[in-house]
This record gives structure tokens, C-alpha cells and sequence, in this order.
């Protein structure tokens, strides 16, 4: 994006692993069909601690197909904001909407984005991870096709968990689940608290957290999981079959991405049921086929959002249908990233769902 004449803004930047910094970049001006946006409020993902940790990985080191941009690159991909100033042909904007940016980037040509699975894109990326910005600054631009309108009766703050909270939605969207099946989840983080709040949304009633971790059992015990088991201490399989008539359960959805977790699951689905990976992998799995061929099980993946996914999001927010507001563990300013935000989930990760950045946000 093209800066304006000599005008700066602050904005956290990665630059490679362990590498974040708040510094001064060029304040994007607007184009044809785009929207300048302040961000109010940025959520912090695990997709940003993996960059940090270990990258770059997503963040593009040659340049992005769509973008063309490399590291360094402007983080932040969950946020809210308000429109600023609009961009010549934009009609249905206006300066003062409040929005949630739907962050997928994508190239509209290749055989996934004419099938409009663009989450599926082969040259896809992300904002605040692959270029275009990203929401952990003081300005950022935007085509008009990112944006969702926030109601009024839908915070800027929670604005912020749209994203999240979709990946959540996809999931069981596209998963075979229904009303009256039983669920198995596995892990009680951000995401799989996701999965469960959509579930709830969609009328689940018997709902089974396998989470390891104390805290993180408790959270999915507010969020409203039915039962909570420890894998350590669990017989997972035995307990998923107690609970469900002997079948075992129908749906699994995996957002830990852990070998050990993910056998027991296998064995906890029941005849024709399914196991959806949600989860991002730091490491290759097995699976044994047979597991799946004898019991006419199946496994499918699935990626972020669909275009849709946002608005069905906003929508049941508004309705009251999900009530995210407890996902939020702790609220920061934009020069505390590093420090409050990104070491705080590295080191005490047990305690937090989501930590949010103010950057120009009240609500």
C-alpha cells in the first residue's frame, strides 16, 4: 500500500523469530474501492505466537503471490475497527461504520476460489500475516469486500472475536454434525472454545471436553461443555462410549493436534461418525486406516472460514446466541504486545484465552 506524503503511524511489526517491534512505518493512503480503517480492538492468535517462536512460516520470506510483500510485515489478523475514509466507488461505506475485517486473502482465479471455496485458495494469505497491513497499527487500508457491519448492539471488542469465533463456526458447518449428536472436542483453547460455543448456537446437548490442562478444564466447564475429561487421568475411549449408549461419539473435532489425543479419539468415534481436524500441525501424524475402513469412519480437514462465515457469526452474537465476552483474559495497549501479550500467552498460556490490543478502541 502506497503511503501518504511523509506521514507516520505506529505499528507492531514481526521481523523474524523473537523479533517483534513497535516502530514508525508509512500511513497506507486509499485507493480505488478501499476503505481506511482505525483498528479499535486486535486479538492476538496462536498463528502470531507460531511466527514469533518459530517463524517465518506463514509470514512469506520471498515475495507473496497476491501481496508481493516479505518480512518484515505488520501483525494482526483478529480485529475490529472504524471506517476513517473511503476510497473513490465506494457507495455503501461511510466514515463512522463500525466493522469486523475478514482477513483471507485470495486471488479469485484458481480452481478452489471459482468453486468459491476461497479459504481453500492456492495462492491464499492472510492480513497481518502475508502483507496488506494488519490491524496491530494505527491505520490500515482495505478492500471494501473485507468488511462486515457490526450492529449496534455488537462492541467493538467483541467485534474482535469475529474471527476467531468463525473458524469455530466453519467447522461445524462443514462438518456432518446435527442437532442430537453427541461431540467429542480435544483441547479447550481459543478455538476449541469456538467450536463449542457454534455447537451450543447450533443446539448441541451433549458436549465432551478432553483437555489435560486444569485451567483450560475449567474454562470449557463456563463455556458450558457437558463433561470434562482429563486425558491423564480418563479412559477417553471407555468414557466417550459410557456416555453415549455404548456407539461412542459422532462427531469429533480436533483442535489440539496431538498424537496421542487424536488415537484415543479415533477409537471414541462410533461406527460412520467423523473426526474434523481443526488443528494446525507443528509435526506429521499417523493414521491407521484400517481404524477408518473397519468402522466406515472418516476424517476431514477443515481451513479457517468461508466468505459468509463472518456475517452468520455477527448475526448470532447479535441475536444472543453466543455470548463470547468471557473469552477475553486480558485487554493491553499497542506498545505492550511483546511484553503483555505475546509472553504473557507463551508463559502463562494455561490462564488466557484471549488477550486483546487496544489500539483505538473504547467499547
Amino acid at each position: 500500500m502506497a503511503a501518504t506524503n511523509g506521514a507516520t503511524m505506529k505499528a507492531v511489526r514481526f521481523h523474524g523469530q523473537h523479533d517483534l517491534r513497535f516502530e514508525d512505518i508509512p500511513v497506507p493512503t486509499v485507493k480505488k474501492g478501499q476503505v481506511k480503517v482505525k483498528p479499535a480492538w486486535v486479538g492476538i492468535c496462536g498463528s502470531d505466537l507460531h511466527e514469533y517462536l518459530g517463524g517465518p512460516g506463514l509470514c512469506p520470506t520471498t515475495p507473496h503471490p497476491i501481496t508481493g510483500e516479505t518480512v518484515p510485515l505488520t501483525f494482526g489478523h483478529e480485529f475490529s475497527g472504524t471506517i476513517e475514509e473511503v476510497g473513490e466507488g465506494v457507495d455503501d461505506w461511510a466514515v463512522g461504520d463500525r466493522v469486523s475485517v475478514q482477513p483471507i486473502i485470495y486471488d479469485g482465479t484458481c480452481g478452489a476460489c471459482q468453486d468459491n471455496l476461497h479459504n481453500c485458495c492456492w495462492s491464499n494469505g492472510f492480513i497481518g500475516l502475508s502483507g496488506w497491513g494488519g490491524g496491530l497499527s494505527e491505520h490500515i487500508v482495505v478492500p471494501t469486500s473485507t468488511l462486515y457491519r457490526l450492529p449496534k448492539n455488537v462492541p467493538l471488542h467483541i467485534g474482535a472475536l469475529v474471527e476467531p469465533l468463525s473458524v469455530g463456526w466453519h467447522a461445524v458447518k462443514a462438518s456432518p454434525f446435527k442437532k442430537g449428536d453427541a461431540v467429542l472436542i480435544l483441547g479447550s483453547g481459543p478455538i476449541g472454545i469456538a467450536v463449542m460455543l457454534a455447537l451450543q448456537a447450533k443446539g448441541a446437548d451433549k458436549i465432551i471436553v478432553s483437555e489435560v490442562s486444569r485451567k483450560r478444564q475449567e474454562f470449557a466447564k463456563k463455556f458450558g461443555a457437558h463433561y470434562i475429561l482429563d486425558p491423564s487421568k480418563d479412559d477417553v475411549v471407555k468414557r466417550c462410549r459410557e456416555l453415549c449408549d455404548g456407539q461412542g461419539v459422532d462427531v469429533v473435532f480436533d483442535c489440539a493436534g496431538v498424537q496421542v489425543a487424536l488415537d484415543a479419539a479415533v477409537e471414541a468415534t462410533r461406527a460412520r461418525g467423523t473426526i474434523v481436524n481443526v488443528a494446525i500441525w507443528e509435526k506429521p501424524c499417523t493414521i491407521t486406516p484400517n481404524l477408518f475402513t473397519f468402522k466406515e469412519r472418516r476424517y476431514m480437514g477443515v481451513a479457517t472460514f468461508q466468505i459468509g462465515d463472518f456475517q452468520e457469526v455477527i448475526d448470532a452474537i447479535s441475536a444472543g446466541k453466543m455470548t463470547p465476552e468471557r473469552m477475553i483474559t486480558g485487554r493491553i495497549e499497542l506498545d505492550e504486545v511483546e511484553e503483555k501479550g505475546f509472553k504473557t500467552l507463551i508463559n502463562d498460556k494455561d490462564n488466557q484465552v484471549k488477550i486483546l490490543v487496544k489500539v483505538g478502541g473504547d467499547d
